[in-house]
This record gives C-alpha cells, sequence and structure tokens, in this order.
C-alpha cells in the first residue's frame, strides 16, 4: 500500500504541475468566458428578467455559470491529459508497473477534482465583481463541487479511454455535454416552464447537480437536494467501477 500511495503522490503531483504550467490554457479562459456570461446574460439581459424566489437574476445565474465552470474544467482536464499520455503511448508504462488500476483512476480523478474547484471559487470571486452572492450552506456547496467534478471527472476518463483520436475527444464535450448544460437550469428556473418541459428536463442529471449546488447558496431548490446528493454519490460510484474495469480489462489501451 506505501508504494500504492507514492505513485498516486507522483501522478498527482505531476497532474498539477501540468495545470499550473499552462495555465493560461487550464485557469485563464474558463474566467474569461464566464466573466462574458456575467456581463451579457447577468448585466444585459439580467436587468430585464424579474427576480427568481426573491433573488435578484444575477445573483440566481452565479451557481449554475459557476457549476459549468466546474463541469468543463473537470471535464477537459482528465480527459485531454489521459488521452495525451495514451496519445503518446506513456499511459503503457503505468499499466505495465506495478502501479494498480485504482491508483491510476484516482490520480487522474484527483487532479480534475482539483482544478474544477479551484477554477469554481475563481468564478466565483469574479462573481462578487457583479453582485453580492451569498452562501446559506457552505457544506452544500463544497459537497456538490465535489462530487460533480469527480462524476466528470470519471466520465471523462472513460471517454478519454476509448477515444482514438482527438475528434473523439470532442464529441461528447460539443454534442452532449454542452446541451446538458445549457438545459439543466442554469440560466432558468424550471418551475417556470410548462409541466411538461418541466418533467422532460428532470430527466437531465445536470438539473439536480445545478439546483443542488444554488440550494447550498439561497436554501431553495426546484428540486429534491437529498436526492440530487444521492444521485450524485451514485454515479460515482458506477462510474468508478466501469473505469477499473475498463484498465483491467485494457480495453481501448491494449488494442
Amino acid at each position: 500500500m506505501k508504494y500504492q500511495w507514492i505513485a498516486f503522490q507522483t501522478l498527482l503531483h505531476k497532474e498539477i504541475t501540468r495545470i499550473l504550467r499552462i495555465w493560461t490554457q487550464t485557469l485563464l479562459p474558463p474566467l474569461v468566458t464566464q466573466t462574458l456570461y456575467f456581463i451579457i446574460f447577468g448585466k444585459f439581459i439580467g436587468a430585464q428578467v424579474a427576480a427568481i424566489h426573491g433573488v435578484s437574476y444575477m445573483s440566481f445565474i452565479v451557481p449554475g455559470i459557476v457549476m459549468m465552470a466546474i463541469i468543463n474544467s473537470a471535464y477537459g482536464n482528465v480527459v485531454s491529459s489521459f488521452f495525451g499520455a495514451k496519445f503518446q503511448r506513456s499511459i503503457e508504462e503505468m499499466l505495465v508497473a506495478p502501479m494498480q488500476e485504482w491508483v491510476i483512476v484516482a490520480g487522474y480523478v484527483s487532479a480534475g477534482i482539483i482544478r474544477g474547484i479551484v477554477v469554481g471559487i475563481l468564478v466565483f470571486l469574479v462573481s462578487c465583481c457583479f453582485t453580492h452572492p451569498v452562501i446559506y450552506n457552505l457544506g452544500i456547496v463544497v459537497l456538490f463541487m465535489v462530487l460533480t467534478s469527480a462524476v466528470f471527472s470519471l466520465a471523462a476518463l472513460i471517454n478519454g479511454i476509448f477515444a482514438r483520436n482527438f475528434d473523439e475527444v470532442a464529441i461528447f464535450q460539443n454534442f452532449v455535454l454542452v446541451p446538458l448544460i445549457y438545459l439543466g437550469g442554469v440560466f432558468y428556473s424550471i418551475l417556470k416552464l410548462p409541466i411538461i418541459w418541466q418533467n422532460i428536463s428532470k430527466l437531465n442529471p445536470l438539473l439536480y447537480m445545478v439546483n443542488g449546488f444554488r440550494y447550498g447558496f439561497f436554501g431553495f431548490s426546484d428540486v429534491s437536494v437529498g436526492f440530487s446528493a444521492g444521485l450524485l454519490i451514485v454515479l460515482t460510484l458506477v462510474l468508478w467501477q466501469i473505469n477499473i474495469w475498463l484498465l483491467k480489462k485494457g480495453i481501448g489501451i491494449k488494442n
């Protein structure tokens, strides 16, 4: 176990060093993008939108925009790093080393969580320039930050395992993740939608992540916070097992 811990620390250190070394690609772009969201949706459009649940529109979208940055950062970090290692064939060195599969998964996922949380905090600080967000329950905020980062880091690892080229790395993020984010209640409350669209929206897992996170800020949510947290825990455990199984089988790597 001692050597597995050393292996985990080494992999995590490599990933964190990578994040910091290319900070203009890993940390700066999300800040610029989310600042534009605050200006366009918050200032320009938000000034004409009524308060939601007694909260100004600018404040209402803060948790959603922060969560969007967390999801994209955690996912992008893991899928690009793992696929890069696979493309350069350096992943094979880890597979032939006495390094257990869970260590590889934990190393990449931990780095994704760290980048997601750091970017989330930075975007939240940027939001303070536009509004004065409050935090109703810090524990809930941290819980959903960590669980959401973990879920999308694990999902990104699966994408990286199956991807055969750089185009396939971007397919899931562009055609699945982005639509789910924009339809996940980032910019609106589903209670404002017709019943049929409320029910359809509830099929989107991102709705539960965004609303659970928003509950930590304002104390209200369109869906059950307990169910949202439970869903994230289940997704984390399932995706963890899938990744372990894929690495053990060498699927997408050995062939």
